[in-house]
């Protein structure tokens, strides 16, 4: 791979403090832009709105003199070295807001990221901040990497998640409705209905959404209604007589009806929420409605189980999945001028402390706003995109050859969403289904769509007389209902299903098919990033690899026998896979290029990932640096290792790319003295991919495929409309061209696609 240039204008380092902005074009000029959106200094929190430091700690990195420390004289253990896992999970939440704050984007397109805050922020509430909670409650006291206990991150992340809601509410209350308004899409306020209106919602009610809703009373003869997780619900305060005393009921709002209730034929519409609200007389006759509130409680998603002494795997999912919906809570959000009978019942019943409740003024759960996307106005939206062929994969069977014939001649490159899933992955799994000279299929899958086609071809396949074996994971959080009935219907049908390992989650995913052909057996294997589905693979990025190679199908057959057999290999061929030899390569490749900076040869690092957790690989990351190792990092969201530290990362850039396709591929490239080595696969640089989790990593072997590579990794650090530069202090600061040609790494990859089926030149 090309080093960068790492040329800048004086104008270009005022912008950031993080050092020189680094572009492939020394005419373009770029400023930056911080989270807030404001283009303007970042060394100022203040002028530019961004969020304060997250981590407000003194880095024992330059001398009182100013002078860079000496190597031998760095402790990497360090807390202060190591960002904290949680706060950089909310910074990563920050960017995500910023597509809906971003006036660039067209109006649907925000109100898509709108719904995928809520969303996100729900999970991180659920399993990180669940998880903080349950070992306070367990009175642990172990510090993390960065220094902090679990109590001092839950208090932490309290603190930063709360403004996020609140610019998220403000954004949608000033921003996006009116907006939409003016877009001829109205979500009417109730009082601002007319009579007529009002009269034909009320009559909507009744017959409709009355019939379902399902008062709970808490007084001494009730006890206190389950408020199940995530749900909407309106807070009632009713008293029978004036002066009596004033009881609580809880009205959930059915997610089984439509959020948005449509006024007659046009695009105005009212929040179900509102209807309930305006109606509640029907549903309390005789009684006085004295006050109402709106609320929402997340409960924690981390229940445990000890799975070694579960006699049955099957049925201990089965009870997690119905321990969740009684999990404790861990924030509850509610309108502003919520009554404070209302709030001291919630929070006392809840067991909240007030730092749990957040008081926002807007919709509560913004993720059936995603609903509108649906909307017929493509001038609100991004250009419609249709995944491509693959051009050596597009022609189905035109010039008489299969698609093992195409993977024999030479290795096969997929990148999703730019190359249709259907035409790819899709087919080669049809294939082996059908194909009379299949012996065998394998697959490991961590989650797939609930109408999957690639669980319909391992079905068909076992109807066609193939063996077949699929390592299914029951423990995929949120997924867990939806593959115990795929492993059901695979069963039923004779199907070998292994439901997962002792210790480990399986998260790799990786296909083998087993062909008889003239020359004996031979092995097709595929190996990729993202998960065998459909539907997430048109709206996320990913990589995959369909090769012949012999090392790495043997490879393949090693780790589904350990799926099957639970007897691990630790030595492969080919295959980086953990928890066996993955960790040890990686280190190994990065302490070979820091020996190369020492011996003053080139040496460079490109890693692309989602999630960078792992301390250990940050320190080796950190020595590489120190030796001069030019390192460029693209890590989605969380990153706990600090660039542009004096003496210590001085060499490492971070970048995360935010924007229309959800980056998720992993991609690892290393100089190797001029060898140019590319991996591709699952597994992240954390520690639960690295040790607690089964992985695939593969290599790119043909130059073909790696110059693929090095172009995508080349465009993502080219992108300024997407790629935002991270700070040592864990804040970051939005690339943005002023003049000159822009580059947005998904439009450029859209249109090589298409320019590529036209071509035929992709590889």
């Amino acid at each position: 791979m090309h080093e960068r240039d790492s040329t800048a204008t004086d104008e270009e380092t005022a912008e950031s403090d993080d050092g020189e902005d680094e572009t492939a074009d020394e005419e373009t000029t770029f400023a930056f832009q911080s989270e807030s959106g404001d283009e303007t200094n970042p060394e100022s929190n203040a002028a530019t709105g961004a969020v304060a430091d997250p981590e407000t700690v003194d880095l024992p990195v330059v001398a009182a003199d100013d002078s860079s420390p000496e190597p031998d004289e760095i402790d990497l253990s360090d807390p202060s070295y190591y960002l904290n896992r949680e706060l950089s999970g909310l910074a990563f939440q920050r960017r995500v807001l910023h597509e809906v704050v971003d006036e660039e984007n067209p109006l649907l397109e925000r109100v898509k990221f709108l719904a995928i805050v809520t969303t996100n922020l729900d999970e991180f509430f659920r399993k990180r901040v669940g998880g903080l909670k349950q070992g306070m409650a367990a009175g642990v006291t172990e510090r993390t990497p960065d220094g902090r206990t679990p109590r001092e991150q839950w208090e932490e992340v309290l603190e930063e998640a709360r403004p996020l809601f609140e610019r998220q509410a403000e954004c949608y209350r000033e921003e996006i409705e009116p907006a939409l308004s003016d877009a001829g899409i109205d979500i009417v306020d109730y009082d601002d209905l007319t009579d007529l209106e009002r009269g034909t919602l009320r009559e909507y009610f009744e017959s409709s959404v009355l019939p379902t809703l399902t008062p709970l009373t808490f007084d001494p003869a009730h006890p206190f209604p389950f408020i199940s997780n995530q749900s909407l619900s309106l807070a009632v305060l009713t008293r029978e007589r004036p002066g009596a005393e004033l009881t609580f009921s809880r009205v959930k709002i059915p997610r089984n009806q439509l959020r948005f209730v449509q006024l007659g034929d046009d695009t105005r519409y009212v929040l179900l929420e509102d209807v309930v609200r305006a109606n509640l007389d029907l549903l309390f006759p005789d009684v006085e409605v004295v006050d109402t509130a709106l609320f929402r409680v997340t409960r924690n998603a981390e229940v445990r189980r000890n799975e070694e002494v579960a006699e049955d795997l099957i049925e201990m999912i089965e009870e997690v999945i119905e321990e969740r919906r009684f999990a404790t809570a861990v924030r509850l959000e509610i309108e502003p001028d919520a009554p404070e009978k209302i709030l001291e019942i919630l929070a006392r019943e809840l067991d909240l402390d007030d730092r749990e409740v957040f008081h926002l003024d807007g919709p509560l759960d913004y993720r059936d706003f995603a609903d509108l996307t649906d909307l017929d106005r493509p001038e609100l939206k991004l250009p419609e995109w249709s995944p491509q062929p693959h051009p050596r994969l597009g022609r189905r069977d035109a010039d008489g050859r299969n698609v093992f014939d195409v993977v024999s001649e030479s290795d096969v490159l997929v990148h999703h969403p730019y190359h249709s899933f259907d035409g790819t992955v899709q087919r080669f799994l049809d294939a082996a289904a059908n194909d009379p000279d299949v012996l065998a299929i394998k697959a490991a899958i961590y989650r797939t769509a609930s109408d999957s086609q690639v669980i319909e071809s391992l079905l068909e396949a076992a109807r066609n007389g193939k063996q077949v074996a699929v390592m299914l994971e029951l423990k995929a959080r949120f997924d867990e209902e939806n593959n115990l009935e795929w492993a059901k219907k695979l069963e039923e049908e004779g199907i070998h299903v292994a439901y997962g390992t002792i210790g480990y989650k399986t998260h790799t995913k990786t296909s083998l098919v087993v062909r008889e052909e003239d020359d004996g057996v031979q092995l097709y294997s595929h190996v990729g990033t993202g998960n065998y589905h459909s539907e997430t693979a048109k709206r996320y990025e990913d990589l995959g690899l369909l090769t012949a190679d012999c090392d790495v199908g043997q490879d393949l057959v090693r780790l589904f026998n350990y799926f099957t057999g639970h007897s691990m290999y630790r030595d492969y061929r080919k295959l980086l896979i953990a928890p066996g030899n993955m960790r040890d390569r990686f280190v190994d490749l990065v302490r070979a290029e820091a020996e190369r900076a020492r011996n003053d040869e080139e040496a460079r690092i490109v890693a692309k990932m989602n999630r960078l957790e792992d301390p250990e690989i940050v320190r080796e990351l950190y020595e590489a640096s120190i030796a001069g190792v030019d390192i460029d990092l693209v890590v989605r969201d969380i990153c706990r290792l600090r660039p542009g530290l004096e003496g210590v990362s001085e060499t490492i850039d971070v970048y995360s790319v935010v924007g229309r396709f959800l980056e998720h591929s992993r991609i690892f490239y290393f100089r190797a003295g001029g060898e140019d080595r590319y991996y591709i696969g699952s597994a992240d640089w954390m520690t639960r991919n690295l040790d607690n989790r089964v992985e695939a990593i593969t290599p790119i072997e043909e130059p073909r495929l790696q110059r693929r590579l090095e172009g995508i990794l080349e465009t993502l650090l080219d992108d300024d409309r997407n790629r935002w530069v991270m700070r040592s202090d864990g804040t970051y600061d939005r690339c943005r061209a002023e003049s000159g040609s822009s580059t947005d790494v998904h439009e450029t990859l859209m249109r090589a696609a298409l320019s590529d089926v036209r071509s035929d030149l992709w590889e």
